[in-house]
C-alpha cells in the first residue's frame, strides 16, 4: 500500500499539472476526505463562475452558428428555390381554401380560418389560369352556337382571346391586391391599431375569390359576382373597420366596383354573340327614280318565238 508521503506527492503533482493548464485556478486540498482514486478537487475561478461563463458562451456560439447556417440556407429571391416554398401545399389545403371562398359568411375570416399564416401561390396561379382558359373557350363556343342558329355568321377560331383573358385575369389578381396592400400599409401609419394583411395573403384572398367564376362563368355571372364580392368584403372588414367609417366605406365600395367591372368586362368581351365583323351584310336593293317608266314589253331577245 502507498504511504501518506506518496499520496501527498501525487496530489501535489496532479495539482501542478492542473495549474499549468488553468493558471487562474485555485486548489483546495482534501487529503482528509480522499476519493477512492486520491484525486485533488480544483475550484475553478472565483465562486465557480468560470464554468457557468463557459456554458453561456458555448450556447451563444451555437445560436450564432445556427443563425448563420439558416442565412446561408435561405435562397435569394432571384432563385427558383425562394419561390418553391410558396407552392408547398397539398390538395386538401387547396380544396379547403376553395370551399372557404365559395361559402362566405359574416364572422368567418378567410385568412384566419383557412390560410392560417401560410399563404400560397399555387391555388391563385392555377385558378387564374383555369379561369382565363374557360373564358376563352366559352367565348368561342358562344360564336359556334350563334352560327348554328344563324348560318350567315362566319366563325373562325379566336385564339387571341386566350391571351387577352390571361393578361386581364393575372393583372387583376396581382395589381389590385398590390394597390390594396399598399393603401392598407399607408393607413396603418395613420391608424396604428390597423394590422393589414401581408402581400401574399392579399393575393391569396383575390386569387381564391375568383374560383367561383369558373363554374358560373356562362349562366350565373351575377350570382358568381355576388358570392365573390361578399367573400372579399367579409375578409377585408376586420382590417378596415379599425379605420374611419368614411375610409372603410369608400375602400370596400371600390373593391366591389372593381370586381363588378371585371365581371362586366368579361361578359361584354367574351360573350358577345354576334360580332359585327362576322355577320354578312344584308343584300341591298336599289330603287329606281319614280319618273322613269318601266317598259311593259319584254326585250326582243326574251320574246317568245
Amino acid at each position: 500500500m502507498a504511504s501518506a508521503d506518496e499520496l501527498t506527492f501525487h496530489e501535489f503533482e496532479e495539482a501542478t499539472n492542473l495549474l499549468a493548464d488553468t493558471p487562474d485556478a485555485a486548489t483546495t486540498s482534501r487529503s482528509d476526505q480522499l476519493t477512492p482514486q486520491g484525486h485533488v478537487a480544483v475550484a475553478v475561478g472565483s465562486g465557480g463562475s468560470y464554468g457557468a461563463e463557459d456554458e453561456v458562451e458555448e450556447e451563444s456560439d451555437k445560436a450564432a452558428l445556427l443563425q448563420e447556417q439558416q442565412q446561408q440556407q435561405q435562397p435569394g429571391f432571384w432563385t427558383f428555390s425562394y419561390y418553391q416554398s410558396f407552392f408547398d401545399v397539398d390538395t386538401s389545403q387547396v380544396l379547403d381554401r376553395i370551399k372557404g371562398s365559395l361559402l362566405p359568411r359574416p364572422g368567418h375570416n378567410f385568412v384566419r380560418h383557412h390560410l392560417r399564416n401560410r399563404p400560397d401561390l399555387y391555388g391563385p396561379f392555377w385558378i387564374c389560369a383555369t379561369l382565363a382558359f374557360v373564358l376563352a373557350v366559352t367565348g368561342n363556343l358562344t360564336l359556334v352556337l350563334a352560327q348554328r342558329r344563324d348560318p350567315s355568321i362566319h366563325y373562325s377560331p379566336q385564339f387571341h382571346k386566350v391571351t387577352v383573358a390571361g393578361i386581364s385575369i393575372y393583372c387583376y389578381a396581382w395589381l389590385v391586391p398590390l394597390a390594396l396592400w399598399g393603401f392598407l400599409r399607408w393607413r396603418k401609419g395613420v391608424q396604428e391599431r390597423m394590422g393589414p394583411y401581408t402581400f401574399l395573403e392579399t393575393v391569396c384572398i383575390y386569387g381564391y375569390s375568383l374560383f367561383v367564376f369558373i363554374p358560373m362563368v356562362w349562366l350565373f355571372g351575377a350570382l358568381a359576382l355576388g358570392l365573390s364580392a361578399a367573400g372579399l368584403v367579409f375578409t377585408l372588414w376586420p382590417v378596415v373597420r379599425e379605420d374611419t367609417r368614411l375610409v372603410a366605406t369608400v375602400l370596400l365600395s371600390v373593391v366591389v366596383l372593381l370586381h363588378a367591372l371585371l365581371a362586366m368586362g368579361c361578359k361584354l368581351y367574351f360573350f358577345q354573340s354576334l360580332p359585327p365583323e362576322n355577320v354578312a351584310p344584308p343584300p341591298q336593293i336599289t330603287s329606281l327614280p319614280s319618273n322613269i317608266a318601266l317598259s311593259p314589253t319584254l326585250p326582243q331577245s326574251l320574246a317568245p318565238s
